[in-house]
């Protein structure tokens, strides 16, 4: 990297650190940094939600994958995202929002207490909260991968320099700290994105490219099914891609929560639905093209690093280097302040009573705490890991364990046709579901990613309604609840808790 590239990189923490103290200004209780009082418009909250998506494994892990398996990658990555967040558009983002506009929820476990009970929203609170800090760590590690990479950083250094930035900027503006430099980002991955697929084209010959790389490279690369990703697996992960990005993970309920209204959260679901069915294309296709450019690679997890390095200037490398630092930073950040108002409304006030009487001031320090521990914490695991294992399976591992056994009662419980389903169906399909992915992937060693990713899901998804139907909990108070969410509440109604 030259000192151009480096100036780039500096620049941009500099400023994502200014974005953080400017939204510190904006947040003044706790509703603020979680939720932002439901005043970030839509289409920011659509492209937050898009943004949260991203993290530098997509350039390390995923790189691998395209550079492997060609267009396969983009088909059961971001097609089953972009049609999963355009089903949920119409099933559960306003719902989301309602959450926050009808009861004052900032959490989106906080409700599950008044849905079921405390011994379920706890269960669900402790494992996904524990298994995202793990998730967290394997993103901070991707990124330092990368920034050996280009310059030769050592990992430790890579995890510390990124981390430091994002504890700033994310502790002192939560939400709007976290959706402002989300849209920051989103403009430095376009111009990055861009620079990289003009420079693809005028490497290979030009527009042409597009459609003639395909016979040039190796077979099956045109193929939307290939290899172990096949239309099994493509099906199996649109099913969990519709939970997932729907607030399944649920950093991204939360920018449905942030949105103006209901009808507001919908319109921010179809605009992230849109960007992940068309941009990643753009941003893929030279990996799609890397074994023209970069043949023989040893290692196709440096696939991206070798790309940039080959097509791309001084200064615009820096850009690019930029772009997966704030991919990176972006999830992370969503992540921290999503685990700290789970900490900070589900968790704490249960083990400690006097949080409950916490005032606001004090709330809001608390949760300032929570978010910077939750990053610290994420950043001592991957250091300890000295940059060892960030492959695909981690992620598809991760999302297998919890997605299915996590999202399940806390997704369905939102809708009307699920509500003979009470707390016994959630604490059960919520158990199963993760004793079934250790017993596949620990006990028998299943290796088919088909396996490891759909059975935890669909065993957690028939319990939960086998046993509503059979056992079914309904009470006339989570019919309220269930029936205030089918619409926008009038503009002079006040929020009423449900803690």
């Amino acid at each position: 990297m030259t000192t151009l590239d480096w100036s780039v990189l500096s620049g941009y923490f500099l400023v994502m650190v200014g974005i953080g103290l400017w939204a510190k200004s904006r947040v003044h209780n706790v509703a603020d940094f979680f939720t932002a009082r439901g005043m970030i418009p839509w289409w920011l909250s659509g492209i937050s939600h898009h943004m949260s998506g991203y993290s530098a494994i997509m350039f390390v892990a995923f790189a691998a994958v395209a550079y492997n398996y060609g267009l396969a990658m983009y088909v059961w990555w971001a097609l089953t995202i972009g049609l999963g967040v355009g089903i949920g558009a119409f099933v559960f983002a306003a719902r989301w929002n309602r959450l926050r506009s009808r009861h004052g929820v900032a959490s989106p476990l906080e409700y599950l207490a008044h849905r079921y009970n405390v011994p379920t929203q706890q269960a669900l609170a402790y494992s996904g909260a524990l298994l995202k800090v793990v998730d967290i760590a394997a993103k901070w590690v991707a990124i330092a991968v990368l920034l050996r990479g280009f310059a030769g950083v050592p990992i430790v250094w890579g995890i510390l320099i990124t981390g430091a930035v994002t504890l700033v900027y994310i502790t002192a503006g939560g939400l709007w700290a976290d959706v402002l430099t989300d849209f920051g980002q989103f403009v430095i991955q376009g111009v990055a994105g861009i620079a990289m697929f003009f420079a693809f084209m005028a490497h290979l010959g030009g527009v042409s490219t597009l459609w003639t790389m395909w016979g040039d490279l190796p077979e099956g690369h045109g193929d939307p099914f290939s290899g172990p990703y096949t239309l099994t697996f493509f099906l199996a992960l649109l099913f969990i891609k519709t939970f997932e990005y729907n607030g399944g993970m649920w950093n991204l309920a939360q920018r449905y929560m942030a949105a103006p209204s209901g009808s507001a959260a919908k319109r921010s679901a179809l605009l992230s639905s849109g960007l992940w069915l068309v941009w990643p294309l753009i941003l893929f296709m030279p990996m799609f093209a890397a074994p023209l450019i970069v043949p023989g690679l040893a290692s196709p997890e440096q696939a991206y690093v070798e790309l940039a390095k080959t097509l791309l200037p001084p200064g615009v490398i820096g850009l690019v280097l930029a772009g997966f630092f704030s991919h990176t930073m972006a999830m992370v950040s969503s992540d921290a302040n999503v685990i700290s108002s789970v900490v900070t409304r589900d968790i704490a006030p249960r083990l400690v009573r006097r949080v409950r009487d916490l005032s606001e001031d004090a709330a809001l320090t608390f949760a300032r705490i929570t978010t910077f521990a939750f990053v610290a914490i994420s950043m001592v695991i991957a250091i300890s890991t000295e940059g060892q294992g960030v492959v695909l399976k981690i992620v598809i591992d991760l999302v297998a364990a919890t997605m299915g056994p996590i999202s399940i009662p806390l997704m369905l419980g939102l809708l009307p046709w699920f509500r003979r389903s009470g707390p016994t169906a959630a604490l059960v399909s919520w158990a199963a579901g993760l004793g079934v992915w250790v017993v596949i992937k620990w006990v028998l060693e299943e290796t088919s990613q088909t396996m490891v990713v759909g059975v935890p899901l669909v065993t957690s998804l028939a319990l939960y309604v086998v046993i509503g139907l059979l056992r079914p909990e309904r009470t006339e108070r989570r019919d309220e609840l269930i029936d205030s969410l089918e619409s926008d509440p009038a503009p002079e109604a006040k929020p009423v808790s449900t803690a």
